[in-house]
């Protein structure tokens, strides 16, 4: 995980301590650390915000004076990040034990593991003692229902659908009449994955959002996206989001889209995506993604 970005802050850090640090050179550090988050898919956004914190950090101190200049910079780089990736947390279970049926809806781009990341959470939910219902609300894209259906088999949750071309909010409003009639305590809506083809699409999300009325709707997103997620997020921004999971981050080499996501959308990332299985969803820890970088 993030071993490019790991890789070029080593050897960036480790450069450090041959030079002559004078705060004229602050400038020409943070460009040259403004290339390496560039590379890696930081956002240019999330990117300054990060130059400006460290610029903060490390003006004004004797920095040439001390004996290890690397570590000094590379703790105000670590806490620069850390204040990135700090955000208001979110109890999924204290909500879900408030309000029966909890309604979570799902938005996203085609291809970020959107339906495989509620199959992810409803097995956790299921786990921990709830009763949850799916519903098959992305009637566009064919397969959707099947493939949701065969993750559901999978958990052992039941599927709610219509027919192809139906209208997605008729099914989620279905969904939520069969919890209330079966006591079920979580509601989770599939909806259809937006793309640059098809831009009716969010305002078929915004009516299932307007029917539903979600109690939580969460942003899917492909960590492997990097700078993409800004732009994907951004795309949402009229659905309103209220936190995100980031899949695929064990293959993410570059570490831009973690960095950039809470940044970016100003709402916490509630799970990441960790492998394959269905037990492959992870609470969202900023400490375990600083590990990663340092």
């Amino acid at each position: 995980m993030f071993n490019s970005l790991k890789g070029k802050l080593d050897s960036f850090f480790q450069d450090l301590n041959r030079k002559t640090i004078t705060e004229k050179d602050i400038d020409s550090i943070l460009s040259d650390l403004e290339l390496i988050l560039l590379q890696n898919d930081v956002s240019l956004k999330v990117t300054e915000e990060i130059k400006e914190i460290l610029k903060k950090k490390i003006s004004g101190k004797k920095i040439n004076l001390l004996e290890n200049k690397r570590a000094f910079i590379k703790n105000a780089l670590k806490e620069a990040i850390r204040e990135i990736l700090s955000s208001e947390k979110i109890d999924l279970i204290e909500r879900i034990n408030a309000k029966k049926p909890f309604v979570i809806m799902f938005v996203g781009f085609n291809g970020t593991g959107k339906t495989t990341t509620i199959a992810k959470l409803g097995n956790i939910l299921k786990k921990k003692g709830f009763s949850v219902v799916f519903s098959a609300s992305d009637t566009f894209r064919a397969g959707s229902i099947e493939q949701l259906e065969k993750h559901a088999q999978n958990v052992g949750i039941r599927v709610i659908k219509h027919r192809y071309g139906g209208d997605p909010a008729a099914v989620a409003f279905d969904a939520i009449e069969h919890a209330k009639a079966r006591n079920i305590d979580v509601v989770m809506i599939d909806t259809a994955g937006r793309s640059e083809m098809n831009k009716n699409l969010i305002e078929e999300v915004k009516k299932v959002k307007r029917i539903a009325k979600p109690d939580l709707t969460i942003f899917v997103a492909d960590a492997l996206a990097g700078n993409s997620i800004v732009e994907q997020a951004e795309k949402f921004s009229d659905v309103g989001i209220d936190c995100s999971v980031l899949t695929k981050i064990d293959a993410d080499a570059r570490g831009g889209g973690a960095l950039s996501i809470i940044f970016v959308t100003g709402k916490p990332v509630l799970y990441v995506g960790t492998g394959q299985g269905y037990d492959d969803l992870k609470e969202f820890d900023p400490e375990l993604i600083l590990k990663n970088i340092f």
